[in-house]
């Protein structure tokens, strides 16, 4: 099989398949940080570049991990979808697709921009890019409900949602934190179950570029028609992590998971939490998730996640164990009584740190 991290292999294997002419020679650097995928950058002598993805069978992770290459067709799914549904600018343009070799290339970024995860963690926290970090998913949600007929068929596997989150995310740390896990199985059940809009499925900073002061959304590769909470759980984990991890912040990023929290409800309106008298006449829609309303799964996401990535198959790396110890106790008295809303677990999260 071709190892695109293999910049002679993947030379000799653009020229043959066409994406290239035979004289062509392009810069090829391997792009590091990637656990799912070989990711490389190709720069061509027109000065067009492209980001190739290879997904691997088995991640780089620190404990057995796997899941089916086949995901990166997922991603490619994604990556034209999404060109319809997220604002202007926000998805990288498919290039090419390979089911032979599992891998896709997409036109890069342009530089200079800027890693999200990498700004954040540097303390650069900008209203503007948690304004668009809300209204972008958002989007998504809101815009592939409405298409809902079009869009529910194509993305109704889960297979890849199952393997690369509810189980590592999940169903592992469940059996690493006994007392969480009568919380953790009912809500993979419920996540099962409520099959509501489009979900990203790593909708993260970690996944967010800043170019030109846009945000610009990667890596979709568990994208797939479920419950919009986990999206939110997922990423406000992320900024409240960082509150974790940078106390002089602490404010600041608790201030800005608030935010995004309203910007994301003002952009989605109603569509996703309606009237009940609407939430009835379209019943179908929302079939799975009529128990409670998308705030109350929003909150019990975000209490999974952030325990997830302290005790899950994949732990953030920049908190150390005493800090991992610390998130995990916080979360486990939460759960024994539910905070009731995203404000008040913001608070009392930032509380118990």
């Amino acid at each position: 099989m071709l190892d695109i991290e293999q910049p002679d292999a993947l030379l000799a294997y653009l020229r043959e398949q066409g994406h290239i002419s035979t004289e062509e020679q392009p810069l090829i650097r391997v792009l590091a940080g990637g656990v799912s995928n070989r990711t490389v950058w190709v720069e061509r002598s027109t000065g067009e570049a492209w980001v190739l993805k290879q997904a691997l069978a088995k991640l780089r992770v620190s404990v057995d991990w796997f899941s089916s290459p086949e995901r990166v067709h997922r991603e490619a799914l994604g990556l034209r979808w999404l060109a319809q549904l997220a604002p202007p600018g926000a998805i990288t343009p498919l290039v090419f697709e390979d089911h032979t070799h599992h891998l896709l290339a997409m036109q890069a970024v342009p530089h200079p921009h800027d890693n999200w995860k990498s700004l954040l963690l540097a303390g650069r926290l900008e209203e503007n890019h948690v304004s668009q970090f809300g209204r972008l998913l958002g989007a998504i949600h809101r815009h592939a409900f409405e298409r809902r007929q079009e869009v529910a068929p194509v993305f109704a596997d889960r297979s890849f949602f199952e393997s690369l989150r509810l189980e590592p995310y999940y169903s592992y740390t469940a059996g690493q934190v006994p007392a969480a896990a009568d919380f953790l199985h009912a809500l993979i059940e419920e996540t099962r179950a409520c099959r509501l809009t489009l979900v990203h499925g790593d909708y993260s900073p970690k996944n967010v570029l800043v170019q030109q002061d846009q945000l610009i959304l990667l890596d979709h590769e568990v994208i797939h028609w479920g419950d919009p909470a986990f999206d939110l759980g997922f990423s406000l984990t992320h900024l409240l992590s960082k509150a974790h991890h940078l106390p002089q912040q602490r404010a600041a990023f608790a201030g800005a998971a608030n935010q995004y929290w309203r910007i994301y409800t003002q952009t989605i309106g109603d569509i996703l939490t309606p009237h009940p008298l609407i939430r009835h006449s379209l019943r179908s829609a929302y079939s799975g998730c009529e128990q409670t309303d998308l705030e109350a799964r929003a909150v019990r996401h975000t209490l999974a996640c952030l325990l997830a990535r302290v005790a899950g198959r994949s732990p953030l790396e920049y908190l150390d164990e005493a800090a991992r110890q610390h998130q995990r106790a916080a979360v486990l008295a939460l759960l024994s009584n539910l905070p009731a809303n995203i404000p008040d677990l913001v608070n009392q999260f930032i509380a118990k740190l």
